[in-house]
């Protein structure tokens, strides 16, 4: 489909700078995210294998492209993990606390690398382009 400035595709996807931009911001939500863990005392030894944990709503990607964009996507948010940061800090939580900061974090590592939300379409498919060995 074409629109008076092109593609809906050229359209629809951030250029390059926009995407350089969003990996700025990605870098300095997952240092962020670090500070917030090591802030709140979360135990250092833990940090990668924290950091690897919101991958697993990959899993939903078994059920097909269409639900594991959807359960991939509930957790690699921002709002995901600002949301679940802040229940914990107002409930006292810090152990919750911990595992928002590390969804803070691990989000930002994402974009960083140019990781976004997925597209229904396929797990390469994402709101920042596509990702892997066939863009």
């Amino acid at each position: 489909m074409t629109t008076m400035h092109g593609t809906m595709d050229q359209v629809a996807l951030p250029t390059a700078t926009v995407r350089g931009w969003l990996r700025i911001e990605g870098a300095a939500a997952f240092a962020a995210g670090l500070a917030l863990y090591g802030w709140l005392g979360g135990p250092w030894l833990l940090v990668i294998p924290l950091l690897l944990l919101p991958d697993v709503s990959a899993i939903g990607y078994l059920r097909g492209p269409r639900v594991g964009a959807f359960t991939y996507n509930v957790v690699h948010n921002w709002a995901f993990g600002l949301g679940v940061l802040g229940f914990g800090l107002a409930s006292g939580a810090m152990a919750v606390s911990v595992l928002g900061a590390v969804c803070v974090a691990h989000v930002g590592m994402d974009r960083a690398v140019g990781y976004g939300l997925k597209l229904a379409t396929s797990f390469q498919d994402t709101h920042l382009g596509r990702i892997g060995r066939e863009r």
